[in-house]
């Protein structure tokens, strides 16, 4: 709980907004879940090793949403509509998104399937990210988009600010 609410005051900082944040914190439940039943499904259980797994996985799948909700909010201050910013958003950052799920699915493979000396805690920080990574990316390309539709705000400080500095003052103060 601690390090959910460290990442949230961090991205609240980073975005200055508490909405943003709350729409990218949306993907920590659902990697969660894909975590805690691939532990039940391997036979594992939560411990410190599968604990120390899920504080990784929340930074991690994060990542996922700060990538589409960033590009999101800089294509809105360019002055693009928000459905539209989100679409492109997300289908710009998928390739990213999916290629950091596939390096740390497959980078923590081994970890899952180790045998040996230790491997006890290997396995349980190995089948967290396995499967966090994997189920909380499938949900998370869906869920976020759709948040950030549903609480974004209705227009991104700064957005007409270039705008607003080339019309000349004469045209600002006409009645």
């Amino acid at each position: 709980m601690l390090a959910l609410f460290f990442i949230f005051l961090v991205l609240a900082a980073q975005f200055e907004s508490f909405i943003d944040p709350l729409v990218i914190m949306l993907s920590v439940p659902l990697s969660m879940f894909g975590a805690l039943m691939t532990l039940k499904l391997t036979g594992g259980t939560l411990n410190v090793y599968s604990q120390i797994g899920l504080i990784t996985l929340v930074g991690l799948i994060t990542k996922h949403g700060i990538l589409i909700v960033e590009f999101t909010n800089q294509l809105r201050a360019q002055g693009v509509e928000t459905f539209d910013a989100i679409v492109k958003a997300s289908g710009q950052r998928l390739r990213p998104i999916l290629m950091t799920t596939g390096a740390m699915v497959l980078g923590a493979l081994p970890l899952a399937l180790s045998t040996g000396a230790g491997s006890e805690s290997r396995i349980q920080i190995g089948w967290v990210i396995v499967g966090g990574m994997s189920f909380g990316t499938l949900l998370t390309v869906f869920v976020v988009p759709t948040m950030y539709s549903l609480f974004a705000r209705k227009k991104i400080p700064g957005a007409n600010k270039a705008d607003a500095l080339d019309q000349p003052a004469s045209s600002v103060h006409q009645h």
